[in-house]
């Protein structure tokens, strides 16, 4: 036996099968074709792409910025350039702009106050020639269907059949939103399928020893990436590794 194994707490190790388990889980994911999607919805205008977050207080600057959450900005550019190649038209970019005075900077960095640069869209996402047709709504919460436009929007537009959500955080305003749609077509028998695509969406890394020695919480990056993708598979969410976009 290694001196790491040794080492482990009796406490983890009941979860290692299941730790094992999801990660195999997570790599089998299947590659699914975009244009797939959109034939299974019926046309290109029973598909809408849903965005979260992905500005540059979390793709670039500011003390929530993360590199992990950066990478994902030429991967959902290709997936919105592709699924607007098919005739995809209905783009919603959810968007944080808090108030300077926000609850939620009790528990998290003061982070994409309204009117900063860090509440701007992505440079990666702002240049595609398309972006003008983008649905920009801002969102006070982790919860991008509270006190925002999008349920408004959806409730607009009863014909939609898939919903593919992009961005970040994976646990976080991804999951919050991501159960809500699908609570949503449960509670109230909507047609609709929710699509989350793994490498697409992400999550912040915060290991143990940095977060102790700065005071915070540690936040396991690809443990719960891998957690809150599982959750929503086991909910009914469509969960696959991608949408075969063009970026690696």
């Amino acid at each position: 036996m290694s001196p790491h194994i040794e080492t482990i707490d009796p406490r983890v190790t009941p979860s290692l099968p299941f730790l094992t388990y999801l990660a195999d889980w997570e790599a089998a994911l299947p590659t699914m074709s975009l244009k797939g999607i959109v034939e299974a919805a019926g046309s290109p205008e029973q598909v809408a792409v849903i965005s979260v977050d992905l500005i540059k207080g979390f793709t670039a600057t500011g003390p929530l910025s993360s590199p992990r959450v950066g990478a994902l900005v030429p991967r959902v550019a290709a997936l919105l350039t592709e699924a607007h190649g098919l005739g995809v038209r209905q783009f919603v970019l959810l968007q944080d702009a808090h108030p300077p005075n926000s609850p939620e900077f009790d528990d998290l960095p003061a982070h994409c106050v309204q009117g900063t640069i860090e509440a701007e869209t992505d440079d990666g996402l702002a240049a595609l020639p398309f972006a003008s047709t983008f649905n920009v709504m801002k969102k006070r919460s982790l919860d991008g269907l509270v006190a925002t436009e999008l349920m408004g929007w959806l409730e607009a537009r009863p014909h939609l059949r898939r919903l593919v959500v992009v961005g970040d955080c994976t646990d976080l305003c991804v999951y919050e939103l991501v159960m809500h749609l699908q609570m949503r077509a449960h509670a109230l028998h909507l047609p609709y399928e929710v699509v989350v695509p793994a490498r697409c969406v992400n999550t912040y890394d915060l290991p143990v020893e940095t977060a102790t020695a700065i005071g915070a919480r540690p936040h396991d990056g690809d443990l719960l990436h891998r957690v809150f993708l599982h959750q929503m598979a086991a909910n009914g969410v469509m969960v696959v590794g991608a949408l075969d976009e063009a970026v690696p």
